[in-house]
């Protein structure tokens, strides 16, 4: 029988097939198969922040502006980006860490901050919704009248991408929402950045525990793992001479964040059964306790190779419910609502959740760096990873001047630490053509897109 290790090596047990991270000493151990490791894959993670952000708080340089104060009030984008906008100045800059993104202290050296990017609306569909659904998929409204759709949401770039890269992972694309409500307050088009064409959902998972029955089951979701760690570290035991200290201490590290998410989901569970019926259960989640695992799981994900695609929406668009942002107030409050009341000091508690939301970035660019692979590079050194909003501001309902970052540098493809100010009004799908570019897919048009970012690459 052949045995070839790789950087998806598994491990089968009662049924279900467990992937673990690469282990130089089984490498070695079987030379005769392996001649050299293998290169790392190349991933892409988007994560997207709902209802905008403060952009006063977040655009370097908009802080100070004493015309700023009448940002915020007023719905009337289109007005407002004729009477209001602030043209940027083409080029790049050293990254300078506004406000909002001081939780990205650590990483500055690991981030590119890109401005000046648009989106062209299509009239008739809810602004919040248009701005989820449409963020990755940039058809023109011209596009939209001519292929018959009645909102812009075609085929998602993270498809597109998987359709070129995921043939060489478990799951071509994997889609993630931190959205714990259960009863659906809107539609999907405010709960869904995937698609797999115009109104054909790419369903993401919410619920921590399906997530993690998804990435860890290979029966077709049949008897859970409840030991799956034991069963691990029991045959792992059988390899313990073939493994050498640091592949030991790797072992140990990737058991030990499995067993932790397992005893996370059983926390969160038990918060819920526990909650007072007369609040909403969802209501009591933990919000950066729930991003965290779902982030974590993600990264589980990533690492043992069973997708290198990932979209990770951190909350819905508007959805009219409290949510609990441990650690910034009290108890839950509606975001929604709240960038809608932004006159005065208005701003400021919605900039709280802007920095809250940023952290849980933060966390993600921390971990990434953490996990090595086999060839000693970090997985932040293999991936790029996106943040970004799809209005541009939540007091103004804009398309225009969309927040995104970027981190990592796909395989040193990217340099970072840097602000990349486009020309006011180029278009977001310029971006996406760009990522896909970068991820290896060989495309040469993307929606509307008219080229490529081209200071994009190092």
């Amino acid at each position: 029988m052949k045995m070839i290790t790789s950087r998806r090596n598994f491990l089968k047990l009662n049924g279900a097939t467990i992937a673990l991270p690469f282990l130089h000493s089984l490498s070695s151990a079987f030379g005769s198969v392996v001649k050299s490791n293998p290169a790392p894959a190349r991933r892409l993670v988007m994560m997207y922040a709902p209802n905008g952000l403060v952009r006063r708080c977040f655009f370097p340089g908009e802080e100070t502006i004493a015309t700023m104060k009448g940002f915020v009030g007023g719905f009337d984008s289109e007005k407002f980006k004729s009477q209001k906008r602030i043209p940027n100045k083409p080029g790049i800059y050293p990254v300078t860490l506004t406000e909002t993104m001081q939780p990205l202290s650590p990483h500055s050296g690991d981030i590119t901050l890109v401005t000046g990017l648009d989106r062209t609306p299509l009239d008739g569909q809810d602004v919040h919704a248009q701005g989820a659904s449409c963020y990755l998929t940039s058809v023109s409204p011209q596009q939209a009248v001519a292929k018959g759709m009645k909102h812009p949401n075609g085929r998602s770039l993270d498809q597109i991408i998987g359709d070129h890269i995921g043939h060489a992972s478990v799951f071509r694309t994997l889609e993630i929402s931190c959205n714990g409500f259960k009863s659906g307050k809107e539609d999907i088009y405010f709960d869904n950045i995937s698609w797999y064409g115009p109104d054909r959902i790419a369903p993401s998972i919410k619920d921590p525990k399906k997530l993690y029955d998804r990435l860890f089951m290979a029966d077709g979701y049949g008897q859970h793992l409840a030991d799956v760690t034991d069963l691990m570290l029991a045959d792992a035991k059988s390899l313990s001479k073939k493994l050498g200290h640091a592949d030991q201490e790797t072992l140990s590290e990737f058991m030990e964040m499995i067993r932790n998410v397992e005893g996370r989901i059983a926390k969160l569970q038990k918060l819920v059964a526990t909650a007072d019926v007369r609040i909403p259960k969802d209501e009591i989640l933990p919000r950066g306790e729930y991003i965290r695992l779902q982030a974590d799981l993600m990264l589980l994900a990533l690492q043992m190779g069973i997708t290198n695609v990932c979209t990770f929406m951190i909350g819905p668009e508007r959805w009219e419910a409290p949510m609990l942002y441990e650690g910034v107030f009290d108890k839950p409050v509606n975001h929604h609502t709240m960038t809608h009341n932004q006159g005065g000091d208005g701003y400021k508690g919605v900039q709280k959740i802007d920095v809250f939301h940023m952290e849980q970035y933060a966390y993600v660019l921390r971990r990434m760096k953490e996990i090595k692979e086999a060839d000693g590079t970090s997985l932040l050194d293999n991936s790029l990873v996106t943040y970004g909003a799809g209005i541009g501001d939540g007091a103004t309902h804009q398309f225009f001047d969309l927040p995104l970052i970027v981190a990592g540098t796909g395989q040193k493809q990217i340099k970072q630490g840097r602000l990349i100010q486009c020309k006011s009004g180029t278009l977001n799908s310029n971006m996406w053509l760009s990522l896909a570019k970068l991820m290896g897919a060989e495309i040469n048009q993307y929606a509307d897109s008219s080229g490529v970012i081209s200071d994009m690459w190092s």
